[in-house]
Protein backbone atom coordinates (compact mmCIF):
# COMPACT_ATOMS: atom_id res chain seq x y z
CA UNK A 1 0.00 0.00 0.00
CA UNK A 2 1.67 3.33 -0.69
CA UNK A 3 1.87 6.31 1.87
CA UNK A 4 -1.07 8.02 -0.16
CA UNK A 5 -3.70 5.16 0.13
CA UNK A 6 -2.15 4.36 3.72
CA UNK A 7 -2.88 8.03 4.59
CA UNK A 8 -6.26 8.02 2.95
CA UNK A 9 -7.29 4.72 5.08
CA UNK A 10 -6.56 6.07 8.03
CA UNK A 11 -8.14 9.76 7.49
CA UNK A 12 -11.62 7.62 6.87
CA UNK A 13 -11.23 5.26 9.68
CA UNK A 14 -11.29 8.33 11.81
CA UNK A 15 -8.40 9.74 12.50
CA UNK A 16 -7.93 13.67 11.08
CA UNK A 17 -6.29 14.97 8.68
CA UNK A 18 -3.09 15.90 10.26
CA UNK A 19 -3.32 12.26 11.84
CA UNK A 20 -3.83 10.46 8.89
CA UNK A 21 -0.70 12.30 7.08
CA UNK A 22 1.92 12.02 10.29
CA UNK A 23 0.16 8.17 11.10
CA UNK A 24 0.93 7.09 7.22
CA UNK A 25 4.78 7.47 7.53
CA UNK A 26 5.23 6.76 11.80
CA UNK A 27 7.19 3.67 10.88
CA UNK A 28 9.61 6.35 8.86
CA UNK A 29 10.15 9.20 10.86
CA UNK A 30 10.66 6.30 13.75
CA UNK A 31 8.00 7.11 16.29
CA UNK A 32 5.20 4.97 17.63
CA UNK A 33 1.94 5.16 16.22
CA UNK A 34 0.02 6.09 19.46
CA UNK A 35 2.64 9.31 19.62
CA UNK A 36 2.34 10.18 16.61
CA UNK A 37 -1.50 10.57 16.69
CA UNK A 38 -1.39 12.32 19.88
CA UNK A 39 0.77 15.20 18.47
CA UNK A 40 -0.58 15.51 15.38
CA UNK A 41 -4.18 15.43 17.37
CA UNK A 42 -4.48 19.06 17.48
CA UNK A 43 -4.15 20.17 13.92
CA UNK A 44 -7.16 18.26 12.36
CA UNK A 45 -9.78 20.84 10.87
CA UNK A 46 -6.86 23.57 10.28
CA UNK A 47 -5.39 23.27 13.70
CA UNK A 48 -8.55 22.78 16.09
CA UNK A 49 -11.20 23.33 13.20
CA UNK A 50 -10.32 27.03 13.42
CA UNK A 51 -10.15 26.66 9.65
CA UNK A 52 -6.52 27.84 9.23
CA UNK A 53 -3.12 25.76 7.94
CA UNK A 54 -4.60 22.60 6.43
CA UNK A 55 -4.27 19.85 8.92
CA UNK A 56 -2.41 18.03 6.14
CA UNK A 57 0.03 20.76 5.35
CA UNK A 58 0.73 20.61 9.32
CA UNK A 59 1.12 16.90 8.76
CA UNK A 60 3.38 17.12 5.87
CA UNK A 61 5.82 19.64 7.64
CA UNK A 62 5.81 17.53 11.28
CA UNK A 63 7.04 14.55 9.16
CA UNK A 64 9.79 17.22 7.61
CA UNK A 65 11.00 17.84 10.77
CA UNK A 66 10.89 14.33 12.55
CA UNK A 67 12.50 13.43 9.72
CA UNK A 68 14.78 16.10 8.35
CA UNK A 69 14.91 18.90 11.16
CA UNK A 70 17.53 20.34 12.78
CA UNK A 71 17.71 20.29 17.07
CA UNK A 72 20.86 23.14 17.34
CA UNK A 73 19.52 26.56 17.39
CA UNK A 74 22.82 27.65 16.37
CA UNK A 75 22.70 25.11 12.96
CA UNK A 76 22.42 27.89 10.71
CA UNK A 77 22.73 25.77 7.44
CA UNK A 78 20.91 22.83 8.55
CA UNK A 79 18.11 25.33 9.69
CA UNK A 80 18.20 27.20 6.05
CA UNK A 81 18.42 23.44 4.47
CA UNK A 82 14.89 22.81 6.30
CA UNK A 83 13.27 25.74 5.56
CA UNK A 84 13.84 25.49 2.07
CA UNK A 85 12.31 22.32 2.12
CA UNK A 86 9.16 22.96 4.00
CA UNK A 87 8.76 26.24 1.42
CA UNK A 88 8.91 23.63 -1.74
CA UNK A 89 6.77 21.03 0.00
CA UNK A 90 3.78 23.49 1.45
CA UNK A 91 4.34 24.76 -2.28
CA UNK A 92 3.44 21.50 -3.94
CA UNK A 93 0.52 21.25 -2.22
CA UNK A 94 -0.49 24.85 -2.42
CA UNK A 95 0.09 24.28 -6.84
CA UNK A 96 -2.09 20.76 -6.79
CA UNK A 97 -4.55 22.58 -4.65
CA UNK A 98 -4.73 26.33 -4.90
CA UNK A 99 -4.03 27.14 -1.59
CA UNK A 100 -2.52 25.49 2.04
CA UNK A 101 -5.61 27.34 3.74
CA UNK A 102 -8.24 24.70 5.08
CA UNK A 103 -11.18 27.27 4.93
CA UNK A 104 -9.99 28.31 1.46
CA UNK A 105 -9.41 25.12 0.33
CA UNK A 106 -12.77 24.13 1.89
CA UNK A 107 -14.96 27.13 0.42
CA UNK A 108 -15.55 28.85 3.36
CA UNK A 109 -16.48 31.96 3.93
CA UNK A 110 -15.95 32.84 7.67
CA UNK A 111 -17.28 36.69 7.17
CA UNK A 112 -20.24 35.27 6.41
CA UNK A 113 -21.29 33.23 9.43
CA UNK A 114 -19.92 29.56 8.10
CA UNK A 115 -17.34 29.63 10.88
CA UNK A 116 -17.29 25.53 12.18
CA UNK A 117 -18.00 25.65 15.81
CA UNK A 118 -14.95 23.01 18.19
CA UNK A 119 -17.27 20.17 17.47
CA UNK A 120 -15.96 17.74 14.58
CA UNK A 121 -18.30 16.85 12.23
CA UNK A 122 -19.72 13.41 11.63
CA UNK A 123 -18.12 11.18 9.10
CA UNK A 124 -20.68 10.48 7.07
CA UNK A 125 -21.25 9.33 3.21
CA UNK A 126 -22.29 12.82 2.61
CA UNK A 127 -19.37 14.29 4.56
CA UNK A 128 -17.18 12.28 2.49
CA UNK A 129 -19.36 13.90 -0.52
CA UNK A 130 -18.70 17.39 -0.06
CA UNK A 131 -15.44 17.81 1.89
CA UNK A 132 -12.36 16.85 -0.49
CA UNK A 133 -10.38 16.39 2.56
CA UNK A 134 -9.79 12.42 1.91
CA UNK A 135 -8.05 13.45 -1.08
CA UNK A 136 -6.33 16.35 0.11
CA UNK A 137 -4.91 13.57 2.81
CA UNK A 138 -4.07 11.61 -0.11
CA UNK A 139 -2.02 14.53 -1.88
CA UNK A 140 0.11 15.54 1.21
CA UNK A 141 0.89 12.12 2.00
CA UNK A 142 1.67 11.32 -2.11
CA UNK A 143 3.90 14.64 -2.40
CA UNK A 144 6.20 13.52 0.87
CA UNK A 145 6.64 9.76 -1.00
CA UNK A 146 8.00 11.30 -3.83
CA UNK A 147 9.62 14.18 -3.05
CA UNK A 148 10.63 13.67 0.29
CA UNK A 149 10.71 10.53 1.81
CA UNK A 150 12.90 7.87 -0.14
Amino acid sequence: MSRREEAMKLFKAGYNCCQAVVGAFSDDIEIDFTTAMLISSSFGGGMGRMREVCGTVSGMLMVLGLKFGYSNPKAFAEKTEHYKRVQECAGKFKEKNGSIICRELLGLDLKRGEADSHIPSARSKEYYKKRPCVDLVGDAAEILEKFYIK
